[in-house]
């Protein structure tokens, strides 16, 4: 009874061994593989020159608010007062700074988002099974940065 036993587990284990491979052997084919050029789609997103002209306009205006601060400053004579503007223009410089910074990198934030969610619901309707950034790829993959840089814009 005890050798009966130890036959039909080995046949039930090579049977399972055999159902395995004969599975990998069958489903060995090759993942669909794609490569998105991220600097380009990002260069080319309205999205991100649009930001980076906001951008420009915000500095422009920080920098002016020093522009003021600094003729102000240099036009008082009383050292009390001297002291006075500089804080005052420091904190004021200050919150336009972490204003700038944090709506910068909120939108920034959400480019990069929308950017993904694009390539990755282009990429799922073309059926591919990964995508790949091209710089980290040497060699493969089918290179769909035009494609998805046309629905970025």
């Amino acid at each position: 009874m005890y050798k009966k036993f130890h036959i039909a587990v080995i046949v039930a284990l090579a049977f399972g061994l055999g159902y395995s491979v004969n599975n990998i052997a069958i489903s060995d084919t090759a993942p669909k593989v794609a490569v998105v050029d991220a600097t380009k789609i990002v260069a080319n997103s309205s999205a991100v020159k649009t930001l980076k002209a906001d951008q420009e306009k915000k500095v422009k205006a920080m920098q002016a608010t020093i522009d003021k601060a600094r003729a102000e400053i240099s036009n008082e004579k009383d050292p009390q007062k001297i002291a006075q503007l500089e804080e005052k223009y420091r904190k004021e410089i200050n919150q336009q700074k972490i204003a700038l910074d944090n709506d910068y990198n909120k939108r920034l934030n959400q480019i990069d988002t929308d950017i993904r969610n694009a390539v990755v619901e282009k990429a799922k309707g073309m059926n591919y099974d990964l995508v790949l950034p091209k710089t980290i790829v040497f060699y493969g993959g089918e290179d769909i940065t035009d494609i998805i840089a046309k629905d970025i814009k």
